[in-house]
């Protein structure tokens, strides 16, 4: 298998909705992906990420709106039209049948030549570690290796566009970190155009070039991992990506400038800021031996490289994530040096609100 003989097709949603009864579980979703790009859905349960990749896949019939993949409409195409494969959840594979049948099983169904069918197993099994193993049934393979022969069954149809529903859900944390970098790096050197449904925002940041991240069947966002994180466009977004996730404060108005919500004896914000939320990752706040920001310490984690500190400001919780080992007893004062304000919300709508154009009058 040539890597240079294959190439992603572009993907296009324009106003897919899905309704069971009454009940809309998407909202008119519109976004588009670039052919060998890798997207992943993003969101809590519940937000529509793996009804969207079903309805991408055939599986459900949008209510409206229209699917293109490579330019196509495929909308009322079922899934064996549409040029597709997919890893599930659950690996799906047939216990009776070795890997390599596994592996070829789409392939026979679809009548593929056997000289055709043999020589694609033998690239496949060979990119994915498998030749060793094609003899062997499912279960006398580990957890990771039946997840390498569901990505090889899927690699082997050579389809343009990949989905992948939650397919590292059922590993443990060390095997899900070296299955998302095999993951990545066999779709960039295939080309493929990759669509990955999860809900672990650090599967989203480190393999992702692009990020749609659902909320109540809506897209709440959809950017590069370094814009979701540097520039949320919403109060949810903030508070889903990162670990610990950014700080959202209230801030009041106050003597010099907008305060955090009862500690009005120290303005953080130009007065302009007093009503939203102001917004603070935690490794941009710092215990400091300056004249700083007085909190009270209410709990400290220590992770290893790191140390989270969970800090009472007034009547709001600041987190701070500081390097080493702190140790920190609950209820100590402590103060912290905090960056000029950068993200700032609207409580009502949680949209992020542009910055104050005066300097920020911090203490």
């Amino acid at each position: 298998m040539n890597p240079t003989d294959r190439q992603g097709a572009t993907i296009q949603l324009d106003a897919v909705r899905k309704q069971f009864g009454d009940t809309v579980a998407l909202h008119d979703i519109t976004l588009s992906a670039a052919p060998g790009s890798l997207v992943v859905l993003l969101g809590p349960s519940g937000c529509g990420k793996s009804t969207l990749l079903r309805v991408l896949a055939g599986l459900e019939e949008a209510t409206g709106g229209v699917v293109r993949l490579g330019g196509r409409d495929v909308t009322g195409l079922p899934p064996a039209a549409r040029g597709i494969s997919m890893v599930f959840q659950s690996y799906a594979l047939f216990p009776h049948l070795n890997v390599a049948e596994n592996i070829l099983f789409g392939l026979r169904a679809r009548k593929v030549a056997r000289v055709e069918r043999d020589s694609r197993l033998a690239g496949t099994a060979a990119m994915m570690g498998l030749t060793p193993l094609l003899e062997r049934r499912p279960g006398q393979l580990s957890g990771g290796q039946q997840q390498r022969v569901a990505l090889a069954r899927a690699i082997v149809a050579e389809a343009p566009v990949c989905l992948m529903d939650e397919p590292l859900s059922n590993l443990d944390a060390k095997l899900r970190a070296e299955m998302r970098h095999e993951i990545r790096s066999l779709q960039q050197r295939l080309g493929l155009t990759m669509v990955y449904v999860t809900h672990d925002q650090v599967e989203a940041m480190s393999m992702a070039d692009q990020v749609v991240l659902m909320r109540d069947g809506r897209v709440e966002q959809d950017a590069t991992p370094a814009e979701l994180y540097a520039r949320p466009a919403t109060a949810f977004a903030a508070g889903f990506i990162g670990t610990p996730p950014m700080s959202l404060l209230r801030l009041e108005a106050a003597p010099g400038g907008a305060c955090i919500a009862g500690a009005p004896e120290h303005a953080v914000a130009p007065a302009e800021a007093a009503g939203a939320l102001l917004g603070l990752r935690p490794e941009d706040v710092a215990p400091t031996d300056d004249p700083g920001l007085p909190a009270t310490v209410n709990s400290a984690e220590f992770l290893g490289a790191e140390t989270v500190l969970r800090c009472a400001v007034g009547s709001e919780m600041v987190q701070a994530r500081i390097p080493g080992h702190h140790v920190m007893t609950p209820g100590s004062p402590i103060r912290l040096r905090l960056p000029p304000p950068a993200h700032l919300f609207d409580p009502a709508t949680g949209r992020r609100l542009p910055l104050p154009v005066h300097a920020p009058a911090f203490a």
